[in-house]
């Protein structure tokens, strides 16, 4: 009864969102804006401003060409409670448990009662103690993708972009009463005798039927396929771009929850868990230029309120016979996100801070990101980039991230970026462009 729930994260967040053909704590997911703390309101490139802010897309030089982002893709997992090791250690004890009650026949109490009794006692007390150690535990994951050709003109330049962005939570639902139960069978004889006797004649599902504890895994993937509109206006001697992406936005929603000795990480994917929605969305920017070296920029994406129900799942006590129904709302709201930056040929650097907070499932806290970055190119085919990213309401891990970018005779661009943060918090991006 193997249960490989420590990659639940990872392939919710990646493998399933991945085979749906589809990002972080933003939106999107760019390699080198990412390695830069997730800033890029008032840093990104032309040729990925309709990943993040769509004004940018108008800030193209007059020997810009047609940019082609073929992808950009970007991971992240935060398990500061280790419950990847954790759960699978509960899987582990849960089949000893079985294994102690299958293995008991009536020979084995008659021949030796108290060797036969002291390993179900033993099997039982281990099993009470992974579950007190893994109540209240969660891991999380995100994963994104981007696929962008933008084409910048002098009058307005046009973009199309189909982007995506996963999240997935993992979590245990530990039952006191189950604990309570196997402490009963732990330390008296005369209740673990009892029990023993019903797996004798019953099974162990007999006495299993008595775990109520469940575990839990909630994923949303979130598809977006636009066309950006940006253009340049001079106000008052200021360089000011405006850009808007109206966009097709797809949701697709899973909601796994059952026994936590019946969690298996591939059933995630089984169509009675998920819940899919299809609506319209617009993402919108601003972009200012003071000087020849400082960018100001804000940035909306998300900005029509969407709220949508994954499945109803149920599930029967099997010792009451009662039925608790697990459902969530997944919440799509504006992330509204101002940006400041300032640049040379050498050096980049750039700061970013969210003035709306990032939603999610409502049984979850929600965050608000701040970031700085910086980027040096000392060759013209080499930038190196560093950065800082921190939630302001605690509730998510700060980062530290870094990443280096290649430009071989400026037409294909490869970026590459990791982070690493408190609470065992880690990823990895990487981005394929191409300038014609």
């Amino acid at each position: 009864m193997k249960k490989n729930i420590k990659y639940s994260v990872v392939s919710a967040a990646v493998s399933l969102f991945m085979a749906n053909q589809a990002q972080a704590a933003n939106t999107w997911s760019e390699a080198r804006n990412d390695a830069m703390g997730g800033t890029g309101v008032a840093s990104a490139n032309y040729g990925s401003a309709v990943l993040i802010n769509p004004a940018l897309l108008a800030k193209s030089k007059p020997d810009d060409d047609v940019s082609v982002v073929i992808p950009s893709v970007g991971a992240q997992i935060t398990d500061k409670d280790n419950l990847r090791d954790q759960i699978d250690d509960i899987s582990n004890q849960i089949d000893s448990y079985r294994n102690a009650l299958d293995n008991i026949t009536p020979m084995d109490i008659f021949r030796n009662p108290v060797g036969t009794l002291n390993q179900f006692q033993s099997a039982a007390g281990d099993l009470a103690n992974q579950m007190e150690d893994l109540r209240g535990k969660t891991a999380r994951g995100n994963a994104g993708a981007g696929i962008a050709v933008s084409v910048p003109t002098s009058a307005v330049s046009f973009a199309f972009v189909t982007k995506a962005y996963a999240h997935a939570v993992v979590n245990s639902n530990i039952d006191q009463n189950d604990i309570d139960y196997l402490r009963n069978i732990q330390n008296s004889n005369a209740f673990a005798v009892s029990q023993a006797g019903l797996a004798v004649l019953n099974g162990s599902d007999e006495i299993t039927k008595n775990l109520n504890s469940t575990a839990s895994g909630k994923a949303a993937i979130v598809s977006d396929y636009g066309v950006a509109i940006a253009r340049k206006f001079d106000i008052g001697g200021v360089p000011v771009s405006l850009g808007v992406t109206p966009k097709l936005q797809q949701t697709w929603l899973y909601n796994y929850t059952t026994s936590i000795d019946n969690y298996h990480s591939d059933d995630w994917k089984k169509s009675k868990y998920r819940n899919d929605d299809t609506g319209f969305n617009v993402d919108a920017g601003i972009a200012a230029d003071f000087g020849e070296n400082w960018t100001v920029g804000l940035s909306g994406q998300n900005l029509m309120s969407r709220d949508i129900d994954t499945k109803d799942v149920r599930i029967t006590n099997g010792d009451t016979g009662v039925t608790t129904n697990y459902k969530d709302t997944y919440q799509i709201r504006p992330l509204v996100t101002a940006g400041v930056a300032w640049h040379t040929d050498l050096v980049t650097l750039s700061a970013d801070g969210d003035l709306t907070e990032t939603k999610g499932f409502k049984s979850e806290d929600d965050s608000q990101y701040v970031g700085v970055g910086a980027e040096v190119t000392p060759l013209s085919w080499l930038a190196v980039r560093a950065g800082y990213r921190a939630d302001v309401k605690g509730n998510d891990s700060n980062v530290f991230t870094a990443g280096v970018g290649f430009a071989p005779m400026n037409t294909v661009h490869v970026d590459l970026m990791g982070l690493y943060g408190q609470n065992e918090t880690w990823g990895a991006g990487a981005q394929l462009s191409l300038t014609f």
